[in-house]
């Protein structure tokens, strides 16, 4: 396959030597340092005390790459409007265009079953619908990302979580496709895990229960999530906060396995605070006022989730990464 990995850092650049070293025609949209340094010795990805390179075609220009059979999209969604201004030199006419996002998604109602409770208005997700007018509906496909990586110099990528690395997909409809049959067999052969999906929604909010509420403590803690959860001084905090998450997601899939305090959390930053410390902008809107929007639209009281979320969007704003 045709695969470009658009906005290829740490997780894009990971998945982009794995499905080259498949056999993939890969080529990625990227910039700066990391740009220079692929251009000039390809990419290695670290796993452990193993290396593993690939060539491939780079470039912060994606005229020069042509139409594709699937481009991810792994930009954070702070970045996502610059990826609604480069994309269109990659479609054809049946691209998957795959957004391999934290939290809500801007495209959460399209598609979307008649039996899915009622979505509150999400437009702060796309401002001006600058995405909506720039991405056909039909070439849409979700995505859930369950990898932790690290960019350690310019053109290596650490990996660091080498037991679980998983891209989930699906249309944004459900419906069951060719294309997405292919990638996901794709994925597969770079050992990269991509199981069938019914639903990606439910993916979607299965992953967004952590992060909306682990994830903002460890923003506000400065601490990783298996600190955050195993700190007695927390101990009170953890389940209320879960349950809260847990009443958002299952309001809008009952069958959304519940998270507990006494489940499993990796011992690194999530991605939220590593933005923070970074001084890069912080992806408050899908993580933060999204999953709000969705709990006041069910009419659910969140209480501790409410207060978490305003710190942390205060702290955000106080270091300029958040202006919404």
């Amino acid at each position: 396959m045709r695969i470009c990995v658009f906005g290829a850092g740490a997780v894009g650049s990971h998945f982009a030597v794995r499905l080259a070293r498949a056999g993939h025609d890969v080529s990625c949209v990227m910039r700066g340092a990391h740009l220079e340094a692929v251009k000039a010795g390809g990419l290695t990805l670290r796993v452990g005390n193993d290396a593993f390179e690939a060539r491939m075609n780079a470039s912060s220009d994606p005229d020069d790459l042509g139409p594709q059979d699937a481009v991810i999209c792994t930009l954070k969604a702070t970045g996502l409007p610059s990826f609604a201004e480069g994309l269109q030199p990659l479609l054809a006419e049946d691209t998957a265009v795959v957004f391999a996002q934290n939290g809500v998604p801007w495209w959460y109602d399209i598609g979307l079953s008649p039996k899915h409770p009622p979505v509150p208005d999400l437009a702060f997700l796309d401002p001006g619908g600058r995405l909506r007018a720039a991405i056909p509906r039909q070439l849409i496909v979700g995505g859930v990302v369950f990898s932790s990586n690290e960019v350690i110099a310019p053109g290596v990528v650490a990996n660091l979580s080498p037991e679980r690395n998983r891209l989930l997909i699906g249309e944004c409809d459900d419906r069951p496709s060719e294309r997405v049959a292919r990638l996901r067999a794709a994925l597969c052969e770079a050992a990269i895990e991509s199981p069938d999906v019914a639903q990606i929604r439910e993916s979607i909010w299965s992953k967004l229960l952590t992060n909306m509420s682990m994830s903002v403590l460890c923003v506000l803690t400065g601490l990783t999530a298996r600190a955050v959860r195993d700190d007695p001084d927390l101990a009170g905090i953890v389940p209320r906060l879960l349950d809260e998450a847990n009443s958002i997601a299952q309001s809008c899939f009952p069958e959304v396995k519940r998270v507990t305090r006494t489940g499993p959390a990796p011992d690194h930053k999530p991605s939220i605070l590593q933005d923070y410390e970074l001084g890069r902008a912080m992806e408050i809107d899908v993580l933060v006022r999204a999953p709000a929007a969705f709990a006041r639209a069910a009419g659910l009281s969140t209480p501790t989730l409410d207060m978490m979320a305003a710190l942390a969007t205060r702290q955000a704003r106080s270091k300029g990464l958040y202006k919404g």
